[in-house]
């Protein structure tokens, strides 16, 4: 469904310019949701905005269920590509309710295709009942559904969720996660879910991608990721992230040898 071929992207600075993916490689089937993990600054991002079409490749291409999508000399415009985006902060509409939220990129649907789709959206996301409600009105895990139910409703071939967990309180992370793959997996949904937390990436993913300063150093399941890593930088990495999230949860649960250890 989806290629990224020997990709790279730069940004311009005042010293010239700051490449920030070097030479990248992802395939992604129909059907499988992805995520790319990595500290910050490492290139994760990028690539969601690479793929959306916000940011022109140096090098190498982009393609989308066999079309072309970006190379050196063309990028397509983010409207015509079919691709969906979830941004980090959900970017809801203040001044719309739920529904029209939902509905917003349904506006070449009849009325009555719109409101089907945007009740069958909020049926989905497990939010019947709420769609004349503002998004001040809800808490941060309710706003997470509605973006997902409005990333959703367009029917992209390709949706991307760019840190989709960062506004919820750590107790809340790990349950949506799981949510998130079960309602994605529900729309059959193709997805790649960026983030830099290591619990999140397992609990969402068929296949997990670890980025390194702009280059993909290991790109499998989350079993191989964990039990047979390329190198012993990210088996330390690995096993790291996951020794500190048994600590973060033995704290929530009020353990005090363990949050001190923490």
């Amino acid at each position: 469904m989806l290629e990224l071929d020997h990709i790279s992207l730069s940004y311009a600075t005042d010293h010239g310019r700051n490449t920030v993916l070097r030479d990248l490689n992802l395939s992604l089937d129909s059907g499988e949701i992805a995520c790319l993990l990595g500290a910050s600054g490492c290139g994760k991002t990028s690539v969601l905005r690479a793929i959306a079409g916000f940011e022109p490749l140096d090098a190498g291409t982009i393609r989308l269920d066999g079309c072309l999508l970006s190379d050196q000399k063309c990028c397509m415009a983010p409207e015509f590509r079919r691709v969906g985006m979830m941004f980090q902060d959900y970017a809801l509409f203040p001044h719309l309710n739920i529904a029209d939220n939902v509905g917003f990129g349904l506006r070449r649907q009849s009325s009555h295709e719109r409101r089907q789709r945007i009740h069958d959206m909020l049926a989905l996301v497990g939010m019947s009942g709420l769609d004349k409600r503002y998004p001040h009105e809800l808490s941060g895990g309710q706003q997470q559904r509605v973006a997902l139910a409005r990333a959703l409703a367009p029917a992209p071939a390709l949706l991307l969720l760019d840190e989709p967990f960062s506004n919820l309180d750590v107790d809340a992370r790990e349950r949506l996660a799981f949510e998130l793959r079960d309602l994605l997996k529900a729309a059959g949904s193709t997805a790649l879910v960026v983030t830099h937390n290591q619990a999140e990436a397992f609990a969402v993913a068929d296949r997990i991608g670890i980025l390194q300063q702009g280059h993909l150093i290991q790109w499998a399941t989350p079993y191989d990721t964990y039990h047979h890593p390329v190198s012993p930088e990210i088996s330390a990495f690995v096993r790291r992230e996951a020794l500190l999230a048994q600590r973060t949860q033995a704290c929530l649960r009020g353990a005090p040898a363990a949050c001190a250890a923490a």
